[in-house]
């Protein structure tokens, strides 16, 4: 008795594409309830702007991770050598090799006061 051994493979890959086509049509389906049973849709606003977050995850690939200086200036004393404003223009703009845009606006204000504790 000689059977095709590849007949079993290819009966389990035909299951297992015709499972994930039902069970994606199915999903797509129930997306709206499933949101629903989360408490997802709902916009949430209460979350709060972490500065030394964003720092963390921003800035330290250019300006190390002391903030003393890497590829970029040091963070450490940026306000002794620059006022909050030109922080705020920055930010937002950018200069030199930093691109603006990197914080958002209505955080500004946040970010700087945050720059200019750092020691």
């Amino acid at each position: 008795m000689n059977k095709n051994p590849i007949i079993p493979f290819i009966l389990i890959m035909v299951m297992g594409i015709g499972l994930v086509f039902f069970l994606s049509v199915e999903g797509l389906g129930n997306s709206k309830e499933m949101a629903g049973e989360h408490g997802e849709g709902e916009p949430t606003t209460d979350v709060a702007f972490d500065p030394e977050a964003l720092g963390q995850n921003s800035c330290i690939g250019c300006h190390g991770g002391n903030y003393e200086g890497g590829m970029g200036p040091a963070l450490v004393g940026i306000g002794d050598k620059y006022s909050a404003d030109e922080i705020k223009a920055i930010l937002k703009d950018g200069k030199g090799a930093m691109p603006g845009g990197l914080v958002p606006v209505e955080n500004l204000d946040a970010m700087t006061e945050w720059l200019m504790s750092l020691e």
